[in-house]
């Protein structure tokens, strides 16, 4: 289908594969243009109806946004409302006599530093890394009527553009080529693999049998030349290329992550508690007092002591310093949750050219027919690739790089360059014409293992020489036994991952210097050269140190298996199973469901096929981190928990990551899921600690509130009580973790939390009603008239066993004696305990209810402090035995 311009209609694959079968002549009237350009008029048209040729991108939201968005949590959505009914009941509908501001303003403080503290640091983050996008270039060379060759943006491109270009070139659009001269293309951000692909002009009958990225006449956006240079003829731009298509694929909402779900359920939970409990409390001191408002107020203070109102504060406190921590490491945080699914994280699945590669072509083996190393073979080699004069390919710089070779063999000196027959796709081979110090001619031919074999009759027996001895080495006819002996050797170093070359040499006497692929025949094989793109020397110790911490390691690349099986040998990722983009399209997701934790390996994987990879292991219950650097790795690092990149990679990459490392390097990433556990440890401390008290505190003001004549505590004592005990855990996000708990992924786990609720926090209740019964029984606190002397012994005895339980409850260990806190934790606490001994006997006590205590109280209240501490200690380390956690 064309529209009235000629211009091709159909879906945006189907214009590559059928421009893939087009003759040149053909491409040009269905693309309605001519070699020398498109005029001003078709451009515009075309423009009108292609539009600009950018793709769709995740734009950094305004910081207003960012602002708004930092208010969206659960727990601060429960202090709204408790601050609105507050404001209704406590200020609107009360006399203005009667006002009271206490908890409106309580409230509304923990939600304004929560929220500035979010905000903050995740507004820095987002500006950091914008600042990493890269600085490429966004022209390219195109050929207009008007203009003849012109430099213009990327975005003015259009279909049927033909555009000029050469060695380090992005390439601006999905594009036909219809002219090239040893074009190279680098696809790795694309495809994954790290070597670079030939590309050429010429037309393919069967185009659908291969991908896009197969297609050896089509050059896709997002790919750059390596070498050489070529005219080619824009096809799709925009979001219609195949780029464009997985940018689009990655912008909008994100998924929900493993942090969501966790806060989610951990919220909802404590949710379900105040519906029961608020009620509970409001209808019973409702009847036993007959004093419904007051009921109300007091109701209202406990669904405040029932919320942790500081967790927003205190998580993002603790996430803030993470991310602080892990900049000084080189790492930047994008998104602060990512800091907690970081250290849950107990699968990474990650791509393998950059990260546990090198992402660089070195000349791996030089070894002669026998497949023992030979210098001699890297000689021959080096002789070709420094006297070729087309672009040097990164094969021949990998080769080049040992200089050494120069001054060895004289090889400007001792060989003078007189011929050459370049390279060129159909014979797959170069050859270059030397002349030696005596005068003959010597021709060196490096290329395609079966294009060398089908034009050689010979090949060398290198003798134990080191040295280019052509006259006394050994020459044997290349028959089947010598052939076979060649292609073993070729496939065996195939099958460790490298690009196999062979050498090959002829002598000639002196002659004319009219050399032709005519005279590529007859030659005699030196040997063979291999490449790699080898793994990084510190992949195989980050692996092994990711293991100890409970993180599987998986695999996930668009490169062959053969590649992928050597790397991931080299640098100890088993390789039980391998699983290729093709089998995985043939099973369900239930089916790979099933088998996908016995695979380390997944190979020649599209962009769609990685993130579905992603999703069957989230829906195991595992936490999925994702490291990639590609346009290919864009849909993963947006459904993964976590998705990591690194700040040489593209910018859609790191525009869907959480994460951005400032060094491609996975023992940063180690570093980094330490600090995240690190991290969640002292957010779940706080969860526990406050969780666990306050349903204690619960339970005793049900019982209080049962058989007291007034109630157990006034609001404002209640609030102040809770805002001191909340403060006293500000300084957790200092505090250290138990080694063993960073040893293992760390996930949210609501049924253990109401398991530690259910077992730990009435412990407290215990001993307050031990409390109770002393101010009642002992100091006679048992009328109305007395409700200041008891309200004052249970706000010492609820505030020091509240501040006690952040040393009990910090350690799986035996606190003060196996661990203590950091200096931090153990000052605050300290001083929080010291304040609210002195309240009650301070000028303002009376202003608050409180009242000075007898000093008999005290010996009292410490031997109530160190039952409750041992008990505690005993329940715990029962609790631990019974769930194995903690």
């Amino acid at each position: 289908m064309h529209n009235g311009k000629g211009v091709m209609l159909s879906t945006p694959t189907e214009n590559l594969f059928k421009t893939a079968t087009f003759p040149k002549k053909e491409i040009f009237e269905r693309l309605q243009c001519l070699p020398t350009g498109l005029n001003e008029d078709e451009v515009s048209e075309r423009q009108e109806q292609f539009g600009y040729n950018r793709v769709k991108r995740e734009e950094t939201p305004s910081w207003f946004r960012q602002l708004v968005s930092a208010f969206i949590n659960p727990f601060i959505g429960i202090l709204v409302l408790i601050a609105i009914v507050s404001s209704i009941i406590d200020v609107v509908l009360a006399a203005p006599a009667d006002r009271d501001y206490k908890t409106l303003v309580v409230v509304s403080v923990m939600v304004i530093i929560s929220v500035v503290l979010r905000f903050v640091q995740e507004y820095r983050s987002n500006l950091a890394a914008e600042k990493l996008k890269d600085l490429v270039t966004t022209t390219a060379t195109v050929i207009r009527q008007e203009t003849g060759k012109d430099e213009i943006d990327f975005e003015e491109i259009v279909p049927g553009d033909i555009i000029l270009l050469s060695a380090g070139d992005m390439i601006p659009a999905d594009c036909r080529v219809i002219q090239s001269k040893d074009l190279f293309v680098n696809q790795s951000a694309l495809t994954g693999e790290s070597i670079p692909v030939e590309k050429n002009d010429q037309p393919i009958a069967d185009a659908k049998k291969l991908s896009p990225f197969e297609l050896p006449n089509i050059c896709l956006m997002g790919s750059d030349v390596v070498s050489g240079s070529a005219t080619v003829v824009a096809i799709n731009t925009g979001e219609s290329t195949y780029f464009g298509a997985i940018s689009k694929s990655v912008t909008g909402k994100r998924v929900e992550t493993s942090f969501d779900k966790g806060i989610n359920k951990i919220s909802w939970l404590l949710i379900r508690f105040m519906f029961v409990m608020v009620p509970l409390i409001f209808l019973i001191n409702g009847f036993m007092k007959g004093n419904w408002y007051d009921s109300l107020l007091f109701a209202i203070a406990v669904a405040v002591g029932l919320t942790p109102e500081m967790l927003p504060m205190i998580v993002t406190a603790n996430l803030a310093k993470g991310a602080v921590s892990m900049s000084k490491h080189n790492v930047i945080i994008k998104r602060l949750n990512a800091i907690q699914n970081l250290g849950a994280m107990d699968i990474l699945c990650t791509d393998k050219t950059g990260t546990l590669t090198l992402d660089k072509v070195v000349l791996e083996k030089h070894v002669n027919i026998y497949g023992i190393d030979d210098e001699e073979v890297l000689s021959w080699a080096y002789l070709n690739s420094f006297h070729q004069t087309g672009v040097k390919s990164l094969l021949d710089n990998a080769i080049l790089t040992h200089a050494e070779l120069n001054e060895e063999l004289n090889v400007e000196r001792d060989f003078e360059k007189i011929d050459e027959i370049p390279f060129d796709f159909q014979r797959r081979r170069l050859s270059v014409i030397l002349q030696k110090k005596d005068g003959k001619h010597l021709l060196i031919c490096k290329g395609a293992v079966e294009e060398l074999l089908s034009i050689s009759s010979y090949a060398f027996d290198p003798g134990e020489d080191k040295k280019l001895q052509i006259f006394t080495d050994e020459v044997i006819p290349l028959d089947d036994s010598t052939r076979e002996l060649i292609l073993r050797e070729t496939k065996k170093m195939n099958e460790d991952g490298m690009r196999v070359l062979l050498v090959a040499v002829k002598e000639f006497d002196q002659r004319e210097l009219n050399y032709s692929v005519a005279d590529e025949n007859n030659l005699m094989i030196v040997g063979l050269i291999g490449f790699l793109d080898p793994a990084k020397p510190s992949a195989k110790e980050a692996i092994e140190r990711l293991r100890k911490l409970g993180v599987n390691v998986k695999v996930l690349t668009g490169d062959n298996e053969i590649v992928t099986k050597k790397i991931c040998n080299d640098i100890g990722i088993e390789v039980n199973n391998l699983i290729t983009g093709n089998e995985l399209d043939e099973i369900t997701d239930e089916e790979l469901a099933s088998k996908i934790g016995d695979i380390s390996i997944f190979s020649k994987l599209n962009p769609l096929q990685k993130t579905r990879v992603v999703k069957v292991l989230q829906s195991k219950g595992n936490t999925v981190g994702f490291l990639g650097d590609g346009i290919n790795d864009a849909g993963a690092l947006k459904q993964a928990d976590v998705g990591i990149s690194v700040d040489t990679a593209t910018d859609i990459a790191k525009e869907s990551a959480d994460i951005i490392l400032l060094e491609n390097d996975l023992n940063v990433l180690r570093k980094g899921v330490v600090y995240g556990r690190r991290t969640f440890g002292n957010i779940l401390k706080y969860i526990k600690m406050t969780t666990s008290s306050n349903f204690g505190n619960m339970f005793s003001m049900l019982g209080a509130s049962a058989f007291l004549p007034f109630l157990p505590m006034l609001p404002v004592q209640l609030l102040l009580q809770n805002l001191l005990y909340d403060i006293s855990q500000v300084s957790i996000p200092w505090d250290r973790v138990d080694e063993e708990y960073i040893n293992k992924p760390q996930q949210w786990n609501a049924k253990f939390l109401s398991k530690f609720i259910v077992f730990i926090g009435p412990i407290s209740s215990i001993f307050d009603y031990a409390t109770f019964a002393l101010m009642y029984f002992v100091f006679k606190a048992n009328s109305p008239e007395h409700q200041s002397l008891f309200q004052s012994g249970w706000f010492i005895e609820g505030l020091l066993s509240q501040t006690l339980i952040v040393h009990l409850i910090r350690t799986r260990k035996i606190p003060f004696i196996q661990s203590w806190a950091t200096a931090p934790v153990v000052a605050l606490t300290s001083l929080i305990m010291a304040i609210g001994i002195f309240i009650p006997f301070s000028p303002v006590a009376h202003l608050l209810g409180l009242q000075a205590l007898p000093i008999t109280y005290f010996p009292f209240l410490i031997i109530i402090l160190v039952a409750y501490a041992i008990l505690t200690q005993i329940v715990k380390s029962w609790f631990i035995k019974r769930f194995h956690n903690f």
